[in-house]
C-alpha cells in the first residue's frame, strides 16, 4: 500500500472518530442539559406605575432574588466585575484554558491554591447546580456545565443570571436585593466604592457581609480596588478615593409597601413574577408614614384606611389598608378600604348638591336648624344643639343634621342612589328596607373606595371616575351622565373649601352613630384623598370624630404625599355667589309645606327662574357653530310646567323643576316658565 494510501485512511479514519466524539458529546449535552429552569426561581415582585419596586417576596426557600438583568445595574459596576473576576469573559467560550493553566501552575509551585480559574459562566453553572462538597468530580461537572451554558446563552444572559443568583451573605441573593438591602437604592447608579463591594461579595458572602463582619468587608473591597485591571476600569484615581468612603455596616430592610394591595396582586395573579399597580411610590411612602404615625397617637386596637385617587384618570395613586399590616391587635391584616361602614355625614355635599342642581336653594338661602319630625323620624344635631335661622352656606359647613335632611326630604332618598349609580357605587341598604332619610346621616353602608369614588366627581366638574383596585382593575373616567352639575359642583366646592383655605383643598368629615367610624374627605383640583378611623370590630370608640380624629390625617396626607397641590376648577359659566337681598323671593327662605310644595312668607310661592339669571350673558359656543343646551331652573310654582324660548313654547309639559333648551342661535332670548296656577315669571339672558 501507497504511503499517501495509508495517510489517506488515517485521515478518513481519525475524521470519523473526531465526528464520533463530536457526535457522543452532543449527544451527551442533548441528554444531560444544565438545570436552567432553576435559575427562573425568582422572587415575586410589586411595582408601582413607574416600574419602581413598592414590594418583593422571597421565594419558597426563603430567599430575596430579585430578577436582574444587565440593564438594571451601574455600566462601570459591570466593567469592574469582569475586570475582577474573568477579564477573558467575551473571548472563552465557558473554560478560560490560559487561567486554568496559569492555577495549575501556581498550584504545583506552591502547594496550594494561589488563584482560581473560574470564569463567571463556571460561577453560573455552579449557583444553579450547587454541591456540597469542592471534589475534582464536583469541578469537572463545572467545567462541562459552563461550556453547555454558553451553548445555549448569549453573553448577556449569562451575566443576568449571575446578577440574578449570586450570593451576598444571609437570604441575600443577586445585586438587586443586596444593593436595596447594603445601600437602601437600585443599583443603576453606584459609586466607586458601592460597585467594589457588590464585586467582592460573593466570593465569601458570609465571611464578609459588611452587617456581621465590616472589618473583613472593607478589606475585600480594598483587594477589588487594588487590582491594576480594575484601577484601569473605573479611571485615574477613582480606586483611592473610594478606598476612604464608609463601608455601610447594617443591612436594610428590603421595600415592603402596599401590603394589602400587593397580597391581592398575588392572589389575583399567582404565576405572575411582576405585578404592575397603579400606585405612586413617592405617595405610597408618604402615606403609610403618615398612617404609621397616626396609628401612635390613636392608641390600640385602633386603625386608619387611606385612599388617594387620580379623579381624572380614575388610577389609585396610594392606598393603606390597615395602621399596621402585622399588628394583630389592630386586625391589620384586613383591607379596611374594601369594608362597608356608615359614612356618617360624608354624603352631605351630595344632597346639598342636588339641591343647588334643582333650584331649590343657594348659598344664601335661610334654612331652619330647629328640631324636626319627619313621620317619625327625628334628626338631631351631633351636639344635641340647634343653630336656629342660618344660612345653607352655614349649614353644610357646620355639617348641621336637621337641615340636610330637610333637603332630602325634598330631592328625594331615591334620586341620591340613583345619582350614586351614575358613579358605579351602590351602597347597602339595611336588610328589607327602601331608601330613606336616614341615610343623608350615614343610615347605609359604604366603602372607603367608594366614598372616594363618589368624590372624584366633586373634583372633576361633576364627572366621576372608575376607580378599578389599583392592580388589574382598569380605572378610567366614566362617560355616562355626570353625577352633578357644573354648577352645583361649584357651589359645592366653594363652601366645603372655606374651611381649609390655605391648603387649597375642600374637604368634608362624618362620624357614625355611636362613635364608630371617623371619616375625612377631601379634594384638589386633580386629587381625592379618603380617610377612616376606627376598629376593624365597629365597636365603639369614645371622643372619635371625623373634624377631630380623621381631618388632621387628611391634611397630613396631603401634605406628604408629595404632589403638590392643583387648583380648584374655576367657577363654570352661571356659577355665581347672590347675595341674600338680590334672591328670589322663593329662594330667600328654604320651606315646605305639608303637600311638599315650596313655600315662601307663609303661603306657595310662584314659579321664579333662577337660572340663568336677568341679564346673564351664557357662553354655549355660538360662536363655534356648535351650540350647546342650556339648563333652565326655576323655584317655587306648582307643577306642570311650561316653557316658553322667545314666545314659542317648549315640546312638553314638565313636572320637574328644571329643564334644558337648545337655542337656534346666538344673541337675546327671553324665557318664561308658567305653572298650573297660571302664574308666570320671565327672564332675558344673552346667547354667545
Amino acid at each position: 500500500m501507497r504511503p499517501w494510501h495509508k495517510f489517506a485512511i488515517g485521515s478518513a479514519a481519525g475524521i470519523l472518530l473526531a465526528g464520533a466524539a463530536l457526535f457522543a458529546l452532543d449527544a451527551a449535552d442533548k441528554a444531560f442539559p444544565p438545570p436552567l429552569d432553576r435559575a427562573d426561581v425568582v422572587s415575586a415582585e410589586v411595582l408601582d406605575a413607574d416600574g419602581q419596586l413598592l414590594r418583593a417576596f422571597a421565594t419558597s426557600e426563603g430567599r430575596w432574588r430579585l430578577k436582574t438583568t444587565v440593564a438594571d445595574v451601574d455600566p462601570q459596576f459591570l466593567r469592574m466585575l469582569i475586570a475582577y473576576e474573568d477579564q477573558r469573559f467575551y473571548d472563552h467560550n465557558g473554560v478560560d484554558a490560559w487561567a486554568l493553566g496559569r492555577a495549575a501552575t501556581q498550584f504545583v509551585r506552591n502547594g496550594r491554591i494561589v488563584s482560581g480559574a473560574s470564569t463567571l459562566s463556571m460561577q453560573v453553572a455552579r449557583l444553579i447546580e450547587p454541591r456540597a462538597g469542592r471534589s475534582l468530580s464536583a469541578k469537572l461537572l463545572q467545567l462541562a456545565r459552563a461550556v453547555q451554558i454558553e451553548r445555549r446563552l448569549s453573553k448577556e444572559q449569562i451575566l443576568d443570571l449571575y446578577l440574578t443568583h449570586a450570593p451576598y451573605g444571609g437570604n441575600l441573593e443577586g445585586v438587586r436585593a443586596a444593593s436595596l438591602a447594603y445601600f437602601g437604592k437600585e443599583p443603576r447608579r453606584l459609586t466607586v466604592a458601592e460597585a467594589a463591594l457588590l464585586v467582592a461579595l460573593p466570593q465569601l458572602p458570609e465571611r464578609r457581609r459588611p452587617d456581621r463582619n465590616l472589618k473583613a468587608a472593607q478589606e475585600a473591597r480594598k483587594r477589588v480596588l487594588d487590582r491594576v485591571a480594575v484601577a484601569e476600569a473605573v479611571g485615574d484615581g477613582e480606586a483611592e478615593r473610594a478606598e476612604g468612603v464608609v463601608t455601610p455596616p447594617r443591612r436594610m430592610q428590603l421595600p415592603a409597601l402596599a401590603a394589602h394591595v400587593a397580597e391581592a396582586a398575588l392572589r389575583k395573579e399567582p404565576d405572575v413574577l411582576k405585578h404592575q399597580t397603579t400606585l405612586k411610590k413617592q405617595v405610597q411612602q408618604g402615606l403609610e408614614s403618615v398612617a404609621r404615625a397616626a396609628a401612635m397617637k390613636l392608641g390600640p386596637k385602633l386603625s386608619l384606611a387611606m385612599v388617594m385617587a387620580d379623579a381624572q384618570t380614575g388610577a389609585i395613586v396610594g392606598e393603606v389598608g390597615s395602621a399596621d399590616y402585622f399588628d394583630a391587635s389592630r386586625s391589620g391584616w384586613i383591607d379596611m378600604t374594601r369594608v362597608n361602614r356608615s359614612p356618617g355625614s360624608t354624603l352631605k355635599p351630595f344632597i346639598y348638591g342636588l339641591a343647588f342642581e334643582q333650584g331649590l336653594v343657594s348659598q344664601e338661602t335661610i334654612i331652619e336648624d330647629r328640631p324636626a319630625d319627619f313621620f317619625g323620624y327625628r334628626p338631631r344635631n351631633f351636639d344635641m344643639s340647634y343653630q336656629g335661622d342660618v344660612t345653607v352656606r352655614e349649614a353644610l359647613q357646620l355639617s348641621l343634621n336637621v337641615p340636610a335632611v330637610k333637603l332630602l326630604d325634598a330631592v328625594g332618598p331615591s334620586r341620591l342612589l340613583v345619582r350614586f349609580r351614575r358613579a358605579e357605587v351602590r351602597p347597602a341598604l339595611p336588610p328589607n328596607e327602601t331608601p330613606g332619610l336616614a341615610i343623608g346621616l350615614g343610615g347605609i353602608g359604604l366603602t372607603l373606595k367608594d366614598l372616594v369614588q363618589l368624590y372624584t366627581a366633586l373634583a372633576n366638574r361633576g364627572q366621576p371616575a372608575r376607580l378599578g383596585d389599583g392592580v388589574t382593575g382598569a380605572p378610567g373616567k366614566l362617560d355616562g351622565e355626570p353625577l352633578l352639575e357644573p354648577v352645583a359642583v361649584w357651589n359645592v366646592a366653594d363652601i366645603l373649601s372655606a374651611g381649609a383655605p390655605q391648603r387649597g383643598i375642600a374637604y368634608k368629615t362624618g362620624t357614625s352613630y355611636g362613635y364608630r367610624d371617623a371619616w375625612s374627605v377631601g379634594y384638589d383640583g386633580r386629587y381625592v384623598l379618603g380617610v377612616w378611623v376606627g376598629r376593624p370590630d365597629n365597636s365603639a370608640v369614645p371622643g372619635l370624630t371625623g373634624y377631630g380624629t380623621a381631618a388632621p390625617i387628611l391634611f397630613e396626607g396631603f401634605a406628604k404625599s408629595g404632589i403638590a397641590t392643583t387648583p380648584l376648577p374655576r367657577p363654570p359659566a352661571g356659577a355665581v355667589r347672590i347675595a341674600q337681598s338680590e334672591l328670589p323671593i322663593s329662594q330667600r327662605r328654604f320651606a315646605l309645606n305639608a303637600s311638599g310644595l315650596l313655600v315662601a312668607s307663609g303661603r306657595e310661592a310662584a314659579p321664579q327662574i333662577v337660572y340663568p339669571p336677568e341679564g346673564a350673558h351664557i357662553d354655549l359656543g355660538a360662536g363655534a357653530g356648535a351650540l350647546s343646551p342650556l339648563m333652565l331652573k326655576l323655584q317655587g310654582g306648582r307643577a306642570p310646567f311650561r316653557w316658553l324660548a322667545n314666545g314659542r313654547p317648549l315640546p312638553d309639559l314638565s313636572r320637574r323643576r328644571t329643564q334644558q333648551w337648545l337655542p337656534d342661535g346666538g344673541g337675546y332670548s327671553k324665557l318664561t316658565v308658567i305653572d298650573s296656577a297660571g302664574r308666570a315669571a320671565s327672564v332675558g339672558v344673552f346667547i354667545d
